[in-house]
C-alpha cells in the first residue's frame, strides 16, 4: 500500500485522511477541481499515471435536501463517480475503498443495521449512494471495500457541530429533532478506520464505521452545548426537543440508522464512545477560558 490516491480530498473526510497518512505511504489527494469523477476518461488516465496500490473515494454529493431537486448532480457524483473509479481500479490493479452512507437504509429497524441487511433508501441522496455501491459491486475485476458511515463531523467544513455552536450563540433557544437516532462519527475515527482496513488488508466486502453508542440529533446537540460550555465557560442557548413532523425537510430521513460495527471492529478494534471525539473537536474549535 505504498501509493494511495484520495479522491474528495477537499472535504471533511479527505482533509482528515491526508492528516493521518500512515508512515511509508505516499498519498495523493485530489479534490473536485483536480479530478471530475464523472469524467470516465479523466479518472482512468489519472489512475494510469499515478498507478496507486489503493484508491480511497471520499468524494460525494452530500446535500441531502438539495438532492431531491438536483438528482442528476447527485447521481453523477455518487453513482457514476464510483463506477468510473471501480473500473479504473480494476484496470491498474488497485484496491478501491469506497465510502457510503447509513442513508441506504429506511430506518424501520430498532436494532443496529448489519452490512448485509436489506437496503431501502428514502430519498435521492440515499438512492444515489446505493447506486454507487451497486456500481462498485458490478464492476468486473475490482477488489473493493465499501464502508458505510453517517452523522460525520469534524473541526472543519460544514457539519452539525459547527452549525450548532453558531446557532446556539445567535438564538435564544435551539429546537432539534429528537426522534431520529444514529451515531455521531468523528472524521478522526473514520479516517483511522479506513487506513487500518487498508493496512490490515481487510477482505473485500461491505463494512460499517461509526463511533460507539447511539444518540438522537437532540442528544447530540445537548452534548455539544454541555461540552462547549464546560470547556469555554460561554453561555449558550438551551436546546428543545421537537418531532420530525415539526421540522419538515424536502428529503425524508431514516428514523433509526445505527450501524453494527462488529465485523469492522474485529479488524480495527472498537471505536471510542461518540462523546470522546466530540470533546476533542470542541476543544479544537473553542478557546479555553
Amino acid at each position: 500500500m505504498r501509493r494511495v490516491v484520495i479522491t474528495g480530498a477537499g472535504g471533511q473526510l479527505g482533509v482528515e485522511l491526508l492528516r493521518r497518512i500512515p508512515e511509508g505511504v505516499e498519498a495523493t489527494g485530489l479534490d473536485r477541481s483536480a479530478l471530475d469523477l464523472a469524467d470516465r476518461g479523466a479518472v482512468l488516465a489519472t489512475m494510469q499515471r499515478i498507478e496507486p496500490a489503493a484508491i480511497i473515494n471520499a468524494g460525494a454529493y452530500t446535500a441531502v435536501d438539495r438532492a431531491e431537486t438536483e438528482s442528476e448532480a447527485a447521481y453523477r457524483a455518487n453513482a457514476e463517480g464510483p463506477r468510473h473509479l471501480a473500473a479504473a481500479a480494476a484496470a491498474v490493479g488497485a484496491r478501491l475503498l469506497h465510502v457510503s452512507t447509513d442513508f441506504v437504509f429506511d430506518g424501520r429497524k430498532s436494532l443496529p443495521y448489519m452490512p448485509d441487511d436489506a437496503t431501502a433508501p428514502l430519498g435521492v441522496y440515499g438512492a444515489s449512494k446505493l447506486a454507487g455501491e451497486q456500481a462498485v459491486h458490478e464492476t468486473a475485476g475490482v477488489d473493493a471495500l465499501i464502508v458505510r458511515t453517517g452523522w460525520v463531523y469534524s473541526a472543519h467544513g460544514q457539519n452539525f457541530v459547527r452549525t450548532m455552536l453558531r446557532v446556539m450563540r445567535e438564538r435564544p433557544e435551539v429546537r432539534v429533532v429528537a426522534d431520529q437516532v444514529g451515531t455521531p462519527t468523528s472524521t478522526a475515527t473514520l479516517a483511522e478506520t479506513l487506513w487500518t482496513l487498508l493496512r490490515h488488508e481487510a477482505p473485500a466486502g461491505t463494512y460499517h464505521c461509526s463511533d460507539a453508542g447511539a444518540a438522537s440529533w437532540y442528544d447530540f446537540a445537548c452534548a455539544i452545548r454541555e461540552l462547549a460550555q464546560a470547556h469555554s465557560g460561554e453561555k449558550l442557548a438551551p436546546v428543545q426537543p421537537i418531532a420530525t413532523a415539526d421540522y419538515p425537510t424536502p428529503a425524508r430521513r431514516p428514523a433509526y440508522s445505527v450501524l453494527d460495527k462488529t465485523a469492522t471492529w474485529a479488524i480495527t478494534g472498537a471505536a471510542p464512545h461518540w462523546r470522546e471525539p466530540l470533546r476533542a473537536v470542541i476543544e479544537t474549535l473553542l478557546p479555553a477560558p
